[in-house]
């Protein structure tokens, strides 16, 4: 876990708000969708989803996500031609446990 990566990728209220919906999916994208094919939240919420719902272009959704995956707050997956993000629940609390010893 490198923290400075962290601080730099949370800086952005977007990025933040990714992380946001990515803890609880289910109320802020469409289950059904996955479910109809054959997939769940578990493995991630898909790009074009984010990026529709953050109401930003594919490009800067794209960066943001990569910026979040290099800091290691995201995980992704690759599934046919979509790619799916996750948050990374280890990072997160390695990170929280960080600054409630450091800060």
């Amino acid at each position: 876990m490198e923290p400075s990566l962290i601080y730099k990728a949370l800086s952005n209220e977007t990025r933040c708000q990714i992380m946001l919906w990515l803890k609880n999916p289910d109320e802020f994208f469409d289950e059904q969708s996955y479910l109809q094919q054959g997939l769940n939240f578990r493995i991630g919420v898909c790009v074009g989803d984010i990026q529709t719902k953050a109401g930003l272009t594919q490009s800067v959704i794209s960066s943001y996500l990569s910026t979040m995956q290099k800091a290691g707050l995201l995980e992704s997956e690759r599934i046919g031609k979509w790619t799916y993000y996750r948050r990374n629940e280890k990072t997160i609390q390695e990170f929280s446990e960080y600054i409630q010893k450091t800060l």
